[in-house]
């Protein structure tokens, strides 16, 4: 496998965060406006700790979650990407994407999505690509079945009601 350069789409550049993406990054995730189907965001702490969470996994495996930006401007507008997860003791990779409320609609997520699911299929293409999201987030549903997911599971998701959506559900159990 090699490392996860950044990636660049039609409008997009995916790129590895740096420690100037923490405030953007923490902004982001502890904020309500972008968790509407959670009942709590991350707190501030625990986004940093995510954070760093992150770092470590690029540091582990190469590759990992990503600053989202807008090509033409460099504004940061989500963070996205891939992470390896274990799913009921099967070593998956999570395909996540979170986006500022202004960039919603826009088809930023399915860009994203496309071009990470596109290198994790040429760079690790016997690890499945999963996405797991709250059943009443229709935005993110949209996404994984415009993607060619396909649910395989409906279940809890730390502690909310969630679908499991699976890229090559031939592979599931």
């Amino acid at each position: 496998m090699r490392r996860l350069r950044p990636l660049h789409t039609p409008r997009l550049l995916l790129r590895p965060f740096t420690d100037d993406d923490l405030p953007v990054v923490v902004g982001l995730q502890a904020a309500r406006e972008t968790h509407p189907h959670e009942s709590t965001p991350p707190t501030p702490q625990e986004a940093r700790a995510q954070f760093r969470s992150w770092l470590r996994h690029w540091s582990d495996h190469g590759f990992g979650y990503v600053a989202v930006e807008i090509a033409a401007t460099g504004k940061v507008i989500g963070v996205g990407g891939l992470q390896r997860a274990d799913i009921d003791g099967e070593t998956v990779l999570n395909l996540y994407y979170r986006f500022r409320p202004d960039a919603w609609g826009h088809g930023y997520a399915s860009e994203m999505a496309t071009a990470m699911v596109e290198w994790a299929e040429r760079e690790l293409p016997t690890t499945p690509v999963v996405i797991v999201t709250n059943v009443s987030n229709t935005a993110a549903r949209r996404v994984a079945e415009k993607l060619s997911f396909a649910e395989y599971r409906r279940d809890l998701y730390r502690g909310s009601p969630a679908v499991y959506y699976r890229r090559n559900p031939q592979r599931s159990r």
